[in-house]
């Protein structure tokens, strides 16, 4: 089995962690290969060489494993190297919440023995794509998100207009701070916390979520994930901001989005015992009631 190690250390004592995870996959004689910067942090951290283990910069499809060290955000960092080699990503949670690093850090050596022996399963999710009008050179690089494309205002407090269309009708003009669409994986995500519905991620939909609407009829709003979204933003500011996941773009008022589900997949790695509904009982302490 050849393993990619990646990570972007932000978390205490990520490079013992990576040490475990080196040793777990050693005893199965697994080909290791750690990504250039994360290796040099990992050294500086442990005061240490990780000797001659290979480093990488990316990857191509002679991976049979992606491991990802941190949270949420390093897993959306993945998937930038990952993209539609279909590599399944692993995701050890070294951070807070971990809706998608769902391996604990405490576990990592039991963990790494069940995924080597098979025992897991692919949770298999759906990404938006973007394309703009006119082409930007940095969008089209890495066109593809895995929670959220978002639109926000820039460099003032006036709201923007985001007029909306779906599949080529006008929806409506949501006058606010911005707009979430989300796929259903980020529904727990950006789109949660401006009231967005959690949506299971194994069901083909795409969300659109207001950011702090000014007309209060605005509500989030549940779609098909195989219909086009063109989204057109208009301000008192020249520019605007659009985020793919955590990759953040600068873009002139004129520029038109248009948003659709992405022809690839992305694939994680589920241990059996877990499920994305033992994740939101335990994440969002569903049930943490006297009652029960």
């Amino acid at each position: 089995m050849k393993v990619a190690i990646y990570g972007q250390f932000y978390h205490k004592n990520s490079g013992a962690h990576v040490l475990t995870i080196i040793k777990a996959f050693q005893k199965k004689n697994s080909i290791l290969v750690i990504e250039e910067n994360y290796k040099k942090l990992v050294e500086k951290e442990l005061d240490k060489s990780l000797g001659d283990l290979p480093t990488f910069t990316s990857i191509d499809k002679s991976y049979d494993l992606f491991i990802s060290v941190g949270g949420d955000g390093t897993i959306l960092k993945s998937i930038t190297y990952v993209s539609d080699l279909g590599i399944p990503i692993a995701g050890i949670n070294t951070g807070r919440l971990g809706f998608l690093a769902t391996i604990q850090k405490e576990h990592i050596s039991k963990s790494i023995a069940r995924i080597i022996d098979g025992d897991y399963s692919i949770s298999e999710r759906s990404l938006l794509s973007i394309e703009t009008t006119p082409s930007q050179e940095n969008i089209t690089k890495l066109n593809f998100a895995l929670n959220e494309v978002a639109v926000n205002r820039k460099n003032t407090t006036s709201m923007i207009k985001v007029d909306t269309q779906v599949n080529g009708k006008y929806l409506t003009t949501y006058f606010s701070d911005g707009l979430i669409v989300a796929t259903p994986t980020g529904s727990t995500g950006y789109s949660l916390s401006c009231g967005g519905p959690v949506i299971d991620p194994s069901t083909s939909n795409i969300v659109l979520t207001p950011i702090a609407p000014h007309n209060l009829s605005a509500r989030p709003l549940v779609l098909p994930d195989d219909c086009k979204i063109t989204l057109s933003v208009s301000g008192r500011e020249d520019e605007f901001l659009v985020s793919l996941d955590s990759r953040i773009i600068t873009l002139q008022i004129d520029t038109i989005l248009r948003i659709k589900k992405a022809p690839f997949t992305i694939k994680l790695v589920q241990l059996t015992d877990e499920s994305f509904i033992k994740t939101l009982r335990e994440k969002l302490l569903w049930g943490e009631d006297k009652r029960n």
